[in-house]
């Protein structure tokens, strides 16, 4: 396409974009009217006041809210510093400086807003020509608005510098539906670029998400004929993308929540109420919909700023996404820690999340997701993650997998449980060989890892055990005699000082399903077989979990298990079985 060609498209494309302010604008005022929310600065920004459906009115209140409540709370945390600020990107015709600047809550805070020079010089007229709007503007220029295009960085940059914008003060970054309507290889550099220049910052974002389903497609449509097209959603298509988005962009935190979750987990009933009882309503359908496609975004650099961030959705709204390979490690005192995991062999999962069980009159699943500070290990799949302590301390121990980086993972890491810190702790000894699809259980306070596939894609046999000591940790290799028989994606457990492997895969067909017998005290080992046939189906034990129900009575709970065979058909065991292991053990 020829250079005018494509200059007079964007020209097009921006003019567009600058059109979907004025319609946002008008739609505001309508749900401030009808007393959504209170906002009396909004009508001097329109030319004609035009009521909205009900439905309409709702999702711009739910818009509002939630952007009031990231900014209220990011001036709230910040109330002691010298110095804050507020930078709004795309900003239009918000009335946000002039709401905050009312109930006086911008004490030692300026505004700065950007927007193309076109909508900045309309509402630089707007104001000067308004006695209200005009009487906001106090002595200390608080307010500060910047006609410039939010692509050119260089140009963005010089131009808040020469504004006064403070580089190492504490800054909430708001984009309302502007990121998105960017290319895509724009905004990327506009979350990379604030990252770098602004080390004490939150990035708050609202925007769509969920192009595909039919509701999407709609969406997509109907911007893409106001020539406004929605470019983010292609790359970043839903709330887990996004948030890793920020987090590989240079921001150190990150939550993202859609607007169901939001709404319900944390606008409180009460005021739900009180939205009910504004209009007649009865498009719950419609309205769900809508706020399943779009979300609230809060993403952190800095210690301070972490505490801005939107807070975690209660257990009701939240549940971890659908993931293969990912770990479950049971908590002393009660409740599970789901950890890394993957949804494709490029898609790693972040994040752990904390399961607990509230067994009131109805037995509740409680999920939350627990926030960590630190160094974060790299994301990573057939990994193990057990509990081992130092010191009275409780730490979960990271340990080998893969990921779509690396073949095989060979560092340990520690998260201390109590202050959900990413610690470093001294480990002294040889590094066991880095594998993946290997065991990992607690002993005597620290682990006993078993077998695994190596680099090479080699079964391994080797027990090493990490061992708490004075000033941390030492790994130690037990020699076996004789040697089991290497396997992986096998299941462990430790019964007094023996750990008994059951099922995973070897490279010889010979004894499959069976196990082994491990003494960690004669450092001895013994190869059993599995009866099975009182299991009417072919019992196939790799990919399954298991869990000790009695030490005393002990008998193992096998759950799942199975998979591919070649283009022969697929097999998953269909019911759990119990496997009683006292004849092994004795």
């Amino acid at each position: 396409m020829p250079t005018t060609n494509r200059n007079k498209q964007k020209q097009g494309s921006d003019t567009a974009v600058q059109g979907t302010n004025d319609c946002s604008v008008v739609s505001k005022v309508s749900a401030a009217a009808q007393g959504y929310f209170q906002d009396v600065f909004l009508q001097h920004f329109v030319c004609k006041v035009a009521r909205r459906a009900p439905l309409i009115n709702r999702g711009y209140y739910v818009r509002c809210r939630a952007v009031d409540h990231c900014v209220r709370r990011f001036l709230h945390i910040t109330e002691n510093c010298p110095k804050r600020q507020i930078l709004s990107l795309g900003a239009g015709f918000d009335s946000l400086y002039f709401r905050q600047q009312a109930d006086k809550a911008l004490n030692r805070a300026v505004v700065f807003e950007v927007d193309f020079p076109d909508v900045a010089r309309r509402k630089a007229a707007l104001i000067n020509s308004n006695n209200t709007l005009r009487g906001m503007l106090d002595i200390f220029f608080s307010y500060r608005l910047l006609g410039l295009d939010v692509r050119e960085q260089s140009q963005v940059e010089e131009a808040l510098g020469g504004a006064g914008l403070d580089w190492a003060a504490p800054t909430l970054i708001l984009s309302e539906v502007v990121l998105t309507y960017m290319e895509t290889r724009w905004s990327d550099a506009v979350i990379s670029w604030v990252a770098k220049v602004l080390p004490q910052s939150l990035f708050v974002v609202y925007e769509q998400i969920n192009p595909h389903d039919p509701f999407g497609l709609i969406m997509q449509d109907h911007f893409l004929k106001l020539n406004s097209t929605l470019h983010a959603l292609r790359q970043y298509p839903d709330t887990a993308a996004q948030r890793h988005r920020f987090l590989d962009k240079g921001w150190e935190q990150c939550v993202c929540l859609d607007m169901n979750v939001f709404y319900l987990g944390l606008v409180p009933e009460e005021e739900r109420g009180r939205v009910d009882s504004l209009e007649p309503f009865d498009e719950y359908e419609e309205w769900h919909q809508k706020c399943s496609h779009y979300f609230i975004l809060t993403a952190s650099r800095g210690s301070l700023m972490a505490q801005a961030l939107l807070p975690h959705a209660p257990a009701s709204c939240l549940l971890p996404g659908v993931r293969l390979y990912h770990t479950v490690t049971s908590l002393p005192g009660g409740g599970l820690v789901v950890y890394g995991g993957r949804s494709s062999p490029l898609n790693p999962i972040r994040g752990l999340f904390k399961i607990t069980l509230d067994s009131g009159d109805t037995v509740k699943l409680c999920v939350e997701e627990i926030v960590c500070i630190g160094n974060p290990p790299p994301t990573r799949w057939r990994h193990t993650a057990t509990v081992v302590s130092h010191k009275g301390k409780n730490f979960l121990f990271v340990f080998g997998g893969k990921n779509q980086a690396e073949a095989v993972l060979g560092e340990g890491y520690f998260l201390c449980m109590d202050q959900q810190h990413w610690t470093e702790m001294p480990v002294e000894g040889a590094t066991p060989e880095a594998r993946h699809s290997h065991s990992a259980c607690s002993y005597q306070g620290g682990v006993v890892v078993f077998g695994g596939l190596d680099r090479r894609e080699v079964p391994l046999g080797d027990t090493v055990v990490l061992k708490p000591n004075e000033r941390g940790f030492s790994w130690e290799r037990i020699e076996l005699q004789p040697s089991p028989v290497p396997r992986y994606s096998h299941s462990a457990h430790v019964i007094g000082d023996k750990l008994v492997v059951v099922g995973g895969v070897w490279l010889h067909s010979s004894g499959v399903p069976g196990g082994a017998i491990i003494n960690l005290t004669t450092h001895s080992s013994v190869e059993f077989s599995l009866d099975t046939t009182p299991v009417p189906w072919p019992l196939m034990l790799h990919s399954f979990c298991s869990e000790l129900m009695d030490p005393e009575e002990p008998e193992l709970l096998l759950i799942g298990g199975g998979g591919n065979c070649f283009s022969f058909g697929t097999h998953l065991n269909p019911q759990p079985i119990t496997l009683n292991l006292r004849p092994v053990l004795e």
